[in-house]
């Protein structure tokens, strides 16, 4: 059973996911600001963790607008 959700991802399949360059990808992979894992010479991506990440991301970028939002209306 091959399920998409526990997918493994190259370093360009992460980028073309996230709609960005694969240098950055990579800069993100070595400095570990994105989750990854290096099996050899070679960076892979679990799609689930990474979905978890960015949504992680979404949410505190969110908070913030909400935060201002809130702040305006008191």
């Amino acid at each position: 059973m091959n399920n998409s959700i526990d997918e493994i991802m190259n370093l360009e399949e992460v980028a073309r996911y996230l709609k960005m360059k694969p240098q950055t990808i990579y800069t993100w992979a070595q400095k570990g600001k994105i989750p990854a894992a290096k099996l050899g010479k070679e960076w892979r991506f679990k799609k689930s963790i990474i979905d978890e990440w960015f949504d992680r991301h979404i949410d505190e970028k969110f908070d913030d607008i909400k935060k201002s939002v809130s702040d305006k209306n008191e």
